[in-house]
């Protein structure tokens, strides 16, 4: 097992990719902490791992816009298991977004936006980053988005903050290389994670990503869960600052 052992944050971690994310993670070997503001989703998940399974996972609520709540979730990582080796910074904002002009867009929007997907991947990276640092080492794995390359109209607020993650993640690895602590990102494509997506996907949609990529076929959670292995294993241990494209050849850089 790669991961044997290792205890991951994930956050978002209970639906769809974030999902995937933790039971992957959990196979590997590691003891993962599902974070999520649906504290019971979250307990769905942590109990899937760890009583069918045969994994180790505790569920932990939390709002990642909250520097209290993001901290808590840091507390009470380390209460269980005495040490944070990864966070994987998955909670945002997607499927309840309605695509519409930028002069239309609410402020309160925006800021909504901004909110939970730049500045929750700050929070909760300040929260672990005490711990990481006591350890002298630790990984962070930001979840950017694939359409940053394209950008996408009519989603200004959304690409906006998931361009920032990767300004984020730059600086933020340049920071903190001196104290051991790996920063990467990844940006995955369009991906079918659920029936939470009903109306917002739609068929056309689909075809028209497929019909970009190299590999002409859906794009689905299990496509990204190799990467944060990867990005979370000893493997990955003299990289950092970097942003893997993960989206079966849409866009090339």
């Amino acid at each position: 097992m790669r991961l044997k052992d290792k205890v991951i944050i994930v956050t978002g971690g209970a639906m769809g990719i974030g999902r995937a994310y933790c039971l992957g993670l959990a196979k590997e070997g590691a003891k993962v902490a599902v974070a999520d503001i649906q504290e019971e989703e979250a307990k769905k998940v942590a109990t899937e791992i760890s009583r069918e399974g045969g994994g180790d996972a505790i569920a932990v609520a939390v709002d990642v816009t909250s520097e209290e709540k993001t901290r808590s979730m840091a507390q009470t990582t380390l209460q269980k298991y005495g040490r944070i080796d990864v966070l994987v910074n998955n909670a945002g904002l997607y499927t309840t977004i309605k695509k519409r002009s930028f002069v239309e867009l609410p402020l309160e929007e925006w800021d909504q936006i901004i909110a939970v997907n730049l500045k929750g991947q700050f929070l909760c990276a300040q929260a672990v980053y005490p711990a990481m640092q006591r350890q002298g080492k630790g990984k962070i794995i930001n979840i950017s988005s694939g359409t940053i390359f394209s950008g996408s109209p009519q989603f200004v607020h959304y690409v906006t903050s998931k361009a920032g993650v990767i300004g984020f993640t730059r600086a933020l690895a340049r920071e903190l290389g001196p104290d051991n602590i790996s920063v990467n990102a990844i940006t995955p494509g369009l991906t079918i994670s659920g029936p939470q997506q009903a109306g917002v996907i739609t068929p056309q949609q689909l075809a028209d990503r497929r019909s970009r990529r190299c590999f002409q076929r859906d794009q689905f959670p299990q496509d990204l869960v190799g990467t944060v292995i990867f990005l979370s294993s000893a493997d990955s241990d003299f990289i950092t600052g970097q942003t893997i494209n993960v989206d079966g050849g849409a866009n090339m850089y």
